[in-house]
């Protein structure tokens, strides 16, 4: 029995298992390749899926760009590993709260052991957890603040 790929609802593209298929229907022009990417990644080895996730990074379509993040973050948690080519990828996107890329670079640190990790990404580790740290002094500080003041207040 073969599968049916619905590309355009995107119905039971996370399962797919075929890069060849992934090709064909990026030639075609076809919808919901970011969610097929995915798919890929469960479903592919990582040699196999990666130069179509980072192709998929890079379509016109926003949402379905975003599901290609998705795809990078979950070959990040199954392999343990990215190739240069999506870490040049995720690069690209840029780091912060306000990329595109933000949850897989998130993914990535969490589940690639950071000797794996290239430069960039580990600065990028360092940067964001310190941000972090004083990010919740600045909040423990504002909580205690307000805690103070309610408190002289009811006197």
């Amino acid at each position: 029995m073969t599968t049916q790929w619905d590309w355009r609802t995107g119905e039971r593209l996370l399962s797919l298992n075929d890069p060849a298929e992934w090709d064909a229907a990026f030639e075609r022009g076809e919808r919901s390749l970011g969610t097929a990417a995915i798919g890929l990644a469960f479903n592919c080895s990582l040699e196999e899926a990666s130069p179509r996730i980072v192709r998929a990074m890079q379509l016109p379509d926003v949402a379905q760009r975003g599901f290609a993040f998705t795809a990078a973050g979950t070959a990040a948690r199954l392999n343990s590993a990215l190739t240069p080519e999506l870490y040049a990828a995720l690069r690209a996107e840029g780091v912060g709260r306000r990329s595109t890329a933000v949850n897989a670079i998130d993914d990535t640190l969490t589940f690639v052991p950071f000797r794996r990790l290239p430069t960039w990404l580990k600065c990028w580790s360092v940067v964001s957890t310190v941000r972090n740290k004083l990010d919740a002094w600045r909040l423990s500080l504002a909580y205690a603040m307000t805690d103070a003041w309610k408190a002289v207040r009811r006197r």
